[in-house]
C-alpha cells in the first residue's frame, strides 16, 4: 500500500489569506479557436469576452467556466508586444495562476516586503458593476500570480468583459474546481522555488518525491509540493534528475523554452462519468499498462469502484492514511510537448498519488520516445 513521503510537520503561516484560485489565464495563438476546443472537448461554458469590440485594442480574451474553474484564453491582436512574444517563445501556455484574496493592496505589499518581484502594482479596474483591484508578482519563468480583490464588484468577471450567450454550448462534464497546478523548473532550481513559496507566501512543504520514488532505466524527476494553510492552493514543483537519457521534465523545458506550468489538475465528484464524457468528445489520455491493475487491489485495498471499469478507462488509484484518490492524465493538448491536464477525484486522500507517479512517469516517457525526444 502506498504511503506519503512527508517532511517534518510545520505549522503554516500564510503571508496573506488566499480564498482559492481566481482564474488561470493562458496566452494562446488563436483564442477563438482554442475556446471552441475547450468547450467542445472539456465542457467549459463560454461566459464572457473582452476585445476590440469592447474597447480593448491589443488582445482578445474569452472567459470559460465550469464549476468553480475559470479559464481565460487570451490572444494578441498584433505580432508585437508581450502577449505575442510569450506565444512566439512558449507556444500556447499558462501565463497567470491568479489568487483570490480579500485585500489585494495588503497582500501585494506583504509579498513584495518578503522579496517577491513585482509584475505590476495594484491597479483599480472599474465599471458600472463596481471595482476590482489587481496586482501581480512573478514566479518561475514567465509565469505570474495575479492577486485579485473583487469584494466590491458584482459583475460577470472583470471590468471590460461582456456577457455572451453562444448558441454552441455543450454540457459540462462534471469538473468542479482546480485541485493543483504543477510547475516544471530547471535542474537545481526546485529548492529555490520551494523557498520562494515558503518565504514570500508562507506556504509549507506538504510532500516530497525524489529520484528514488520516480524513475525508469533512462530518466527520473524530483518534486516537492507546496501548499497554503487552507489547502486550496497546491503547487507541486518538478525538476529533472540526472539519468541516462533526457528526462520528460527536461523535454518540457526544451520545448517551452524555460520553466512553466506543466499540468492543471481539475477535480470531479465522479471520475468515471467525467472520463467517459471526455473520451466521447475526443479527449485522449495516457495509456496505463494492463499489468498495473494486476496488483491494484492488493496495493490500495477496498474501493467503491468496479476494477474492470477503471482498467477499461485507464484510471489510476492510490491510497494514503486518510482515504484514496482516483486520477488520470490527458495526453498533450497541443503539438508542443508541454501542457496537459489531470482529472482527479478525492475520496478522503490528501496526497498526490505517489503510488501512481511511477506509472505516470513511464507512460509519459513512452510518448516522449515516440516523439524521438528521449
Amino acid at each position: 500500500m502506498a504511503t506519503l513521503t512527508a517532511p517534518a510537520t510545520t505549522e503554516p503561516h500564510d503571508t496573506f489569506p488566499i480564498n482559492g484560485t481566481d482564474y488561470i489565464e493562458l496566452f494562446v495563438g488563436n483564442a477563438k479557436q482554442s475556446s471552441l476546443y475547450y468547450r467542445a472537448a472539456f465542457g467549459f461554458q463560454l461566459l464572457g469576452y473582452r476585445g476590440p469590440e469592447t474597447g480593448v485594442r491589443d488582445r482578445a480574451s474569452y472567459l470559460l467556466q465550469q464549476g468553480k474553474i475559470r479559464i481565460v484564453l487570451t490572444t494578441p491582436m498584433q505580432p508585437e508586444g508581450p502577449i505575442a512574444d510569450h506565444v512566439r517563445l512558449h507556444g500556447d501556455g499558462v501565463r497567470d495562476l491568479a489568487f483570490w484574496v480579500d485585500d489585494a493592496r495588503d497582500a501585494y505589499a506583504k509579498a513584495i516586503e518578503r522579496g517577491a518581484e513585482s509584475a505590476h502594482p495594484p491597479e483599480v479596474m472599474k465599471d458600472t458593476d463596481g471595482e476590482v483591484v489587481i496586482a501581480a508578482i512573478r514566479t518561475y519563468g514567465d509565469t505570474i500570480h495575479s492577486i485579485v480583490e473583487r469584494r466590491n464588484y458584482h459583475g460577470l468577471f472583470l471590468p471590460g468583459f461582456v456577457a455572451v450567450t453562444p448558441e454552441f454550448a455543450p454540457p459540462p462534464v462534471g469538473l468542479k474546481y482546480v485541485d493543483h497546478c504543477v510547475g516544471n523548473v530547471e535542474l537545481g532550481k526546485m529548492n529555490a522555488w520551494v523557498d520562494f513559496y515558503a518565504r514570500v507566501l508562507g506556504f509549507f512543504n506538504l510532500l516530497t518525491f525524489d529520484d528514488k520514488d520516480i524513475n525508469t532505466e533512462y530518466s527520473a524527476l524530483m518534486s516537492k509540493v507546496m501548499s497554503n494553510g487552507n489547502g486550496r492552493i497546491k503547487f507541486p514543483i518538478n525538476e529533472p534528475a540526472t539519468g541516462k537519457k533526457k528526462s520528460q521534465i527536461q523535454e518540457y523545458l526544451d520545448f517551452y523554452k524555460g520553466p512553466g506550468v506543466q499540468h492543471i489538475a481539475m477535480a470531479t465528484d465522479d471520475i468515471i462519468a467525467t472520463v467517459k464524457a471526455l473520451r466521447a468528445r475526443g479527449v485522449e489520455f495516457n495509456q496505463t499498462p494492463t499489468t498495473y491493475y494486476d496488483t491494484l487491489q492488493a496495493r490500495v485495498g477496498k474501493i467503491d469502484e468496479d476494477l474492470a471499469t477503471l482498467q477499461a478507462l485507464g484510471i489510476l488509484v492510490d491510497r494514503d492514511d486518510e482515504g484514496y484518490l482516483l486520477q488520470i492524465f490527458t495526453r498533450l493538448v497541443q503539438d508542443r510537448p508541454t501542457l496537459f491536464f489531470e482529472i482527479i477525484q478525492r475520496k478522503g486522500a490528501k496526497g498526490f498519488g505517489k503510488g501512481n507517479f511511477q506509472a505516470l512517469f513511464e507512460s509519459i516517457e513512452r510518448e516522449q520516445a515516440l516523439r524521438g525526444n528521449l
